[in-house]
């Protein structure tokens, strides 16, 4: 007998005419990006994990598969600040979530709500892979952006995506390898500290390229932080550099006074340790 498959959701539309058809399914929502590698994994695992519940399961049970940067109104719903993160939800409401790709937890958590599918999975031999450790893959894109605009609530935004301090910063003529790599950490080093609080995003503040970053200025804006951006997808050189700079592979990125803080997850923890983490950036604080 055939099995469920990953259903991938394309629309916000198509998730919600999925989801309301039949409210009380078990819905396992998995949220990814193209260019994370631990995505590709978990992609298998929920694959092969649906295809051990028989088709009969359509009418209440249901895997979809959800890209979290193209559908970042669905993200922000399930509040997904990483990927891979898989949600399991009925009747709108949420029952449980798995961050990461281990295979053991995300069955665990399935079969919790789900009851164990056909064979292989209730024999012990399911071909459900082990979980990965794995770096993000380079995503390659040259986008050009516009400039974004001031940002609300006080907010005041600097867009620095094209600073280029000193001549030290410009890509040594010779071509040597590691010449040029000094040249361009030199340069990140000035970037990163080109305002007190400095946001390396995808997009601009007023057009963010992703949910991510678009969450994360909306976090920035809410405390009427003063920051600069820097628009990654208009410099691809300081977008693949940035990654091991500062040994940090996914965006957005934030610094304060040249500090890594780190991605939209860091962040919430941040505020969440330290409801007063952002009082000294404020707009309002300096005169």
């Amino acid at each position: 007998m055939a099995g469920l498959t990953l259903q991938e959701i394309t629309s916000e539309q198509q998730f919600a005419d999925t989801t309301s058809s039949s409210p009380s399914s078990l819905f396992i929502l998995y949220f990814h990006t193209p260019w994370a590698a631990p995505c590709v994994q978990m992609n298998t695992i929920l694959s092969t994990l649906a295809s051990t519940y028989p088709s009969t399961r359509a009418s209440d049970l249901s895997f979809l598969s959800i890209n979290a940067e193209e559908l970042p109104e669905i993200s922000e719903e399930y509040d997904v600040t990483a990927v891979p993160f898989t949600v399991i939800s009925r009747n709108g409401k949420f029952l449980e979530s798995i961050s990461g790709s281990d295979a053991s937890k995300v069955r665990s958590a399935v079969e919790k709500y789900a009851g164990t599918g056909s064979s292989p999975a209730t024999n012990g031999n399911s071909t459900i892979p082990p979980a990965l450790k794995a770096e993000p893959q380079v995503h390659k894109q040259s986008t050009q952006d516009t400039n974004g605009a001031a940002s609300a609530n006080g907010g005041v935004t600097k867009d620095l995506s094209g600073y280029k301090p000193g001549e030290g910063d410009q890509q040594t003529v010779n071509g040597q390898e590691t010449e040029a790599r000094d040249d361009l950490n030199e340069r990140l080093g000035k970037l990163v500290k080109a305002a007190p609080v400095m946001l390396f995003m995808k997009g601009t503040p007023s057009a963010p390229q992703c949910g991510f970053s678009r969450q994360l200025v909306s976090i920035l804006r809410e405390n009427q932080v003063k920051y600069g951006f820097f628009n990654i997808l208009a410099d691809d050189e300081v977008r693949q550099g940035l990654k091991a700079f500062s040994d940090w592979p996914t965006f957005p990125q934030l610094y304060t006074n040249g500090e890594l803080i780190g991605g939209l997850d860091i962040v919430r923890e941040e505020m969440e340790a330290d409801p007063d983490f952002f009082t000294p950036y404020r707009a309002t604080a300096t005169a």
